[in-house]
Order: structure tokens, then C-alpha cells, then sequence
């Protein structure tokens, strides 16, 4: 039985070819398929200004700096997340104020991001997690009341929706990643959607050395701006990527639905919160009954190895590194993120599965859980 890792890009022959011509065409850094890549996104989100860059980590980072976000500021953020979403708020010299998540839907509680709200507080940058949207009517009310930016961390989000509108189609501004194991990939990238030409002017300066140029030879330098700028051989995969998006996730949403149909097992696992059709399953991420069982997780994700099936862990409750221990954060301070940092486990999830995988994911699951319950 082959391995079935939790997940997988998908990358066609007309993609691969395209980029066979781009490397034979001479022009493989950042050219004509960037700016085609970047309308491409642009129309995908009603026509936004969009603006590629080497990662999602560059784009947050990029996006606090555009907001002149810096020492002395502060910016909430939840306390389950990947660590570029509060290590980019350090960069740029700022204070990462974590608050906790919803246990099922596993995002930001805009109440506890309410009550965290300062005198330093200038923005608030949530992460739609697993491709799960945010109440966007309540955070945007919560950022104009108080007069904040948002900083959406949409990495897991690309095609989900809110009421029927794509993330990235309205809002402040929104961060993608187009890391390989994301919904659509460039292989590493990501980008910026923003509300205004002049944000994404400014986005402009901050991915290439703040340059600014003119008549053949001449230019000038504004700021001190760093490099982040995507290759055309990246923007090609991103151009194959993008036609095939929608309906990897409504693959996605069916092997989704699947699980939900099919995962029984005795003790239960905790399942994710479904959402609506606006979800776009970036992962399927339920919790283990740790308490009823007689195995650790690691042990778990081993067993399930032992059965050729790759599991994830994501994520760690991040108040709980060194990095952030040092700024006095201490655990049982976000009881939710800490219990989902404990028990959460990624089972596979990427269109090229099968039913007949989710299918063998919950029989193993459900074999290893029978087989390890505490009497």
C-alpha cells in the first residue's frame, strides 16, 4: 500500500510545460508572468489590487510596515497560529498581544481581542484557520470602532468566503501564501491584497529596495525597503494553480464532508467546526481524546506511520515558545489554544485523494483509538 502523506500539490502537464518555456524564454526572475499572475489574482478578487511576493511571511511582514506599524505599537493577535504570524510583528519592532480561540472553529474570540485593545494597539491580525472565515462583519466593527487596521492572515484561506464574498475581495489588508502545501501553490510565494493603488505602490517599494525608476538609467530610492520579489518560473506555477483553484476546493469540501460522514470512532475525536460552503478546507484538523486514551500523540502519528498515513500537527499553542515566554506570557493563560495545541492532529487532506483514502484514514483512526482506549 503506497504512503498517503497529509498532504500533496497537484501540478499538471500544461503547468510543467509552461515552465519548461519560461526557463527556455531567458527570463526567470520577476518579468511578464508575475504581472500576469498578479491581474490573474487581482480579477479572481473582484479587482483588488494584488501584489505577489517570495512568501506570506514577507507579505504579513510587508503589510504591518505599509500600516508604518513599529516600536511601542502593539498588534493582537491569536495565540494558535504558525509562528511567522506574531514573529513578523517583532520585526518591525512591535509587541505580538496574544488572545485566545473559539475551541471548535479554532479562531480569534473578538471578545478577548475587545478587551486586549490599548492605547498602543494599532491593528489586529487574525488568521482564518483552516480556511475557516472570520466573523468579517464583527472583526471589521471591532477595527472601525476602535480605529485599527486588520491585517488578515488569510494563508490557509485563498477561495474561502464570507456571505458569498471571497477573502481578499473586501477589507483591509489580506495575506495569502502559495507554500507548496497550500490550497494553490507557486511553490514558495505569496501575496497582498489591498484597498488602495497606493498601498500597493508602497508594496511595491518594500519588496525591491525601495526603488523607484524613471527614464532608462535613472532611479531613486524612497526607503529602505528589502527583496521579496516572486520569479516568473514561480508566477507560472501560480498562473496553472490559480485556473484549477476552485475546483480543488470543492474537492476538498467533498473529502471534508466525507470525513465528517465517516470518522466514528470510540472514544470520538473532536471534529472541526464544518462551516458553510464558504470554507476551504486548507485541513482537516481534529483533536485526539488524549484523556481516554493510553498513547501520546506522538505515538499516535507513529502508528498511523506504521499504516502509511502521514499526520501533521499544527499547531502548538505559540505563547508557549521561548521566544514569547521571554515577553511573559505563561501557560494557562489560553486555556483553548493550549488544549488544541496539545491534542490537535492534521489527517491527509489534498484533491488528488480519493474516497476510497479518507476512507482508510478513518478505519485506521478508528482501529488505533479502539486498540489504545483506557480501560
Amino acid at each position: 500500500m503506497s504512503f498517503l502523506p497529509f498532504t500533496r500539490p497537484t501540478i499538471d502537464e500544461e503547468t510543467i510545460q509552461g515552465v519548461v518555456e519560461v526557463l527556455r524564454s531567458g527570463w526567470i526572475t520577476t518579468g511578464p508572468k508575475a504581472g500576469e499572475l498578479e491581474k490573474a489574482l487581482s480579477h479572481y478578487l473582484l479587482g483588488r489590487p494584488v501584489r505577489t511576493l517570495t512568501s506570506a511571511t514577507a507579505a504579513l511582514e510587508i503589510g504591518l510596515r505599509i500600516c508604518n506599524i513599529g516600536p511601542g505599537d502593539e498588534v493582537i493577535t491569536p495565540a494558535l497560529s504558525f509562528t511567522a504570524t506574531p514573529n513578523v510583528i517583532m520585526r518591525v519592532g512591535a509587541r505580538p498581544v496574544f488572545v485566545d480561540v473559539d475551541l471548535h472553529s479554532r479562531n480569534m474570540s473578538l471578545e478577548q481581542a475587545e478587551a486586549a485593545i490599548t492605547s498602543r494597539t494599532r491593528a489586529i491580525m487574525p488568521v482564518h484557520f483552516a480556511g475557516l472565515p472570520m466573523d468579517m462583519d464583527a472583526l471589521y466593527g471591532l477595527a472601525k470602532t476602535h480605529g485599527l487596521r486588520v491585517i488578515e492572515d488569510a494563508a490557509h484561506a485563498i477561495g474561502s468566503s464570507w456571505h458569498g464574498k471571497k477573502i481578499g475581495s473586501f477589507g483591509d489588508i489580506v495575506s495569502f501564501s502559495f507554500h507548496a502545501n497550500k490550497n494553490m501553490t507557486t511553490i514558495e510565494g505569496g501575496a497582498l491584497a489591498v484597498a488602495s493603488e497606493e498601498d500597493a505602490r508602497q508594496i511595491e517599494l518594500h519588496r525591491f529596495h525601495g526603488l523607484k525608476t524613471g527614464a532608462p538609467g535613472e532611479m531613486d530610492v524612497l526607503i529602505a525597503g528589502g527583496k521579496a520579489n516572486l520569479t516568473d518560473v514561480a508566477a507560472c506555477v501560480g498562473l496553472g494553480q490559480l485556473k484549477r483553484l476552485d475546483g480543488f476546493n470543492q474537492k476538498r469540501r467533498m473529502l471534508a464532508m466525507r470525513y465528517f460522514e465517516r470518522m466514528r470512532t470510540d472514544p470520538p475525536l473532536a471534529l472541526p467546526a464544518r462551516g458553510d460552503e464558504g470554507h476551504s478546507w486548507h485541513m482537516f484538523a481534529p483533536l485526539l481524546p488524549l484523556d481516554e486514551l493510553r498513547l501520546s500523540r506522538v505515538q499516535f502519528i507513529a502508528a498511523m506511520r506504521e499504516r502509511d498515513i502521514g499526520v501533521g500537527v499544527h499547531y502548538p499553542a505559540m505563547h508557549l515558545f521561548s521566544l514569547y515566554r521571554e515577553l511573559g506570557y505563561r501557560a494557562g493563560e489560553f486555556p483553548a489554544s493550549e488544549q488544541i495545541g496539545r491534542r490537535t492532529v492534521t489527517l491527509p487532506l489534498f484533491p488528488a485523494m480519493s474516497t476510497a483514502d479518507v476512507e482508510r484514514v478513518c478505519e485506521a483512526t478508528a482501529a488505533i483509538l479502539r486498540e489504545n482506549r483506557a480501560s
